[in-house]
């Protein structure tokens, strides 16, 4: 007969193995905190330091995640066709959103338009930093070579390695997702405007009354087909919608003497370039106002100031003139300046012949910018480069003090951003070292903690019941011996009229109700116990117990760092946790910031 001991042992360690071959299959990751566990590194085989920090710091961008999943998306259940073709130059004006650098469409060759139309850089990065967001059970380093190869591709030229700088990497990279993500955009306007058209020259084709070959007139000149072209398109229309790092800033300029405002400058912009001043130390609001504070210029010459010299100029003339066919020649360029003057100065009257501007008044002159549209990601450049009389260029090493929530705007329009990464240099203008730090946010794609419950297609996943508070109950009188009286109670999750849906409760509410229901049973025998005990013994000892029971020390749980305080910091493929105050320490190396838009303070 088999020894019992043995059998026992026997069946745990079977049942032990059992159990670790179930979590080993179906939940190999259950006991892995990805957020302890550390993230993919990125090889550098050829100083390309400057390459993988701005993956890294891209990588925990979930706006801009969002974005390429998006677009890539979008083009994939696109017909082919709509991007394949190049969309012709008359249709890239400027009233389509286009960018600065894509308004001379004439210039651009027909590949480059195609490569920028299919996407090719916003599908290379999707790629890239979706294997950048995996969670690795062991230390996994990858290339960014296929992500180089794509750009090289792209432009059909070899990334040069001689800058190695991490801000001209970005602003490459941004603006080309920008002017893809404008090119898409375009083809699927152009495409619905074909589509229209040949919808209405079908349909006048067919239609009694028209001549035959009149679908193109009427396909040319219809009402539906304009009203299409000049409809917005609904799903690309608005920030949060557009590319999440494209912003717009708009430059304004008054005339200290006559207060003339000319028509503002709108440019757009990927990145924000801001100069660090030369000192010991400076905060990253001074860097914002040394762009954005009111600038004054002199000599400037206003064109309103010009008319109204130009105008004087013409009335003397007037007045010294002997002949009367000049005299009435200047009087009449003198009623066209006084209508532009007070019309638009910036639109002189063409059959005047204005003075010379060598001549022109110098004024003093006012400049404003301000941002009009809030990028969903701002990236900021601290320029630290100085450059000296005999053009040598050196690092300017001042601490710049950075926040963790930012705000701008005025108070009418303002915007909270959250940092989320940074990159960092290490070294001289002409060598160094670049690492990158990144908050350890875990997004919505792989967050999901109720996978098997049934949803919509795009529908958020139904909650399930919150877990109950834990209240104490009031004090019971004093002549209640019952220790129950302090003793934690759970409250109903019952509601009135929910009699039927309170029994359909899921298997985890019963399972605390049947554990509260044993720990009361087990603390009442236990009472009960002691105070038997209790009275045998005398008062005396009960009170010592008593007191004794009060003397004893709880032990402090020990902090645990929240969540949103976790950062990575990454040097290539050696990666190790920080906190926030490592991250806002790094006041002389910092170089490029990564903020989101905190839409919760919109």
């Amino acid at each position: 007969m088999p020894d019992k001991s043995l059998t026992v042992a026997t069946y745990a360690a079977g049942a032990s193995l059992a159990a670790i071959t179930l979590i080993y299959v179906f939940g190999p990751t259950y006991f892995l905190d990805p957020q302890k566990k550390g993230v993919v590194g990125l090889s550098n085989p050829a100083n390309d330091c400057f390459i993988n920090s701005v993956l890294q710091a891209l990588a925990g961008l979930g706006d801009l995640r969002l974005y390429l999943i998006r677009e890539t998306h979008r083009r994939s259940l696109d017909d082919s066709w709509v991007y394949a073709q190049a969309v012709p130059a008359g249709a890239w004006d400027a009233a389509s959103g286009a960018r600065d650098g894509l308004h001379g469409h004439r210039n651009v060759p027909e590949w480059k338009v195609e490569g920028l139309q299919r996407g090719l850089v916003t599908r290379g990065l999707k790629e890239i930093l979706d294997s950048l967001n995996e969670r690795p059970i062991y230390k996994k380093t990858i290339s960014a070579a296929p992500f180089v190869r794509t750009l090289e591709q792209a432009f059909q030229q070899r990334i040069s390695r001689q800058q190695q700088d991490a801000q001209e990497f970005l602003q490459v990279v941004a603006e080309r997702l920008c002017d893809e993500y404008h090119a898409g955009r375009r083809a699927r306007m152009f495409a619905r405007r074909k589509t229209t058209l040949a919808d209405v020259g079908t349909a006048s084709s067919n239609m009694p009354g028209y001549p035959p070959g009149s679908a193109g007139l009427v396909a040319d000149g219809g009402a539906v087909a304009r009203d299409e072209d000049n409809k917005p398109e609904k799903e690309d229309d608005g920030v949060e919608n557009g590319f999440p790092l494209e912003g717009k800033f708009e430059s304004q300029i008054e005339c200290l003497t006559c207060g003339f405002k000319p028509r503002p400058t709108e440019s757009t912009f990927c990145t924000l370039n801001l100069n660090v001043p030369r000192a010991s130390s400076t905060t990253l609001n001074a860097c914002f106002d040394g762009m954005f504070k009111t600038e004054y210029i002199d000599d400037f010459k206003c064109e309103k100031c010009r008319l109204v010299h130009a105008l004087a100029f013409f009335e003397a003339e007037a007045e010294k003139a002997t002949s009367e066919s000049f005299r009435t020649k200047a009087r009449t360029s003198i009623a066209k300046l006084q209508v532009a003057i007070d019309a638009d100065p910036e639109t002189p009257p063409e059959d005047v012949t204005l003075p010379d501007t060598r001549y022109a008044p110098k004024r003093r002159i006012a400049r404003h910018i301000r941002l009009t549209r809030f990028p969903n990601i701002i990236a900021i450049h601290l320029s630290r480069s100085i450059y000296d009389a005999s053009n040598l260029s050196q690092k300017n090493s001042a601490k710049v003090a950075f926040p963790e929530r930012l705000s701008l705007g005025g108070l009418l329009q303002q915007r909270k951003y959250k940092l989320l990464g940074l990159v960092t240099h290490k070294g001289n203008h002409h060598s160094g070292h670049y690492e990158s730090f990144r908050r350890q946010n875990i997004y919505p794609p792989f967050s999901n903690p109720h996978t098997f419950q049934a949803s919509g297609v795009y529908s958020k996943t139904a909650s399930p019941a919150s877990t109950p508070q834990v209240k104490a109950l009031q004090q019971r009188s004093e002549g209640s011996s019952s220790p129950l009286a302090s003793t934690p109670d759970l409250p109903s999750l019952e509601r009135p009229g929910s009699t039927s849906t309170f029994r359909d409760r899921d298997a985890d509410t019963n399972s605390l109700r049947s554990v509260a229901a044993s720990a009361r049973s087990t603390l009442s025998k236990i009472t009960s116990r002691s105070s038997s005990r209790a009275g045998s013994s005398g008062p005396a000892t009960a009170r010592e117990d008593s007191g004794s029971a009060k003397a004893i020390p709880i032990p402090a749980k020990p902090k645990k760092r929240k969540s949103h305080d976790r950062w990575w910091r990454i040097s290539d493929e050696k990666v190790k946790e920080a906190s926030t105050r490592d991250v806002l320490s790094m006041q002389r190396e910092v170089y490029l910031l990564f903020y989101e838009l905190d839409k919760e303070h919109i």
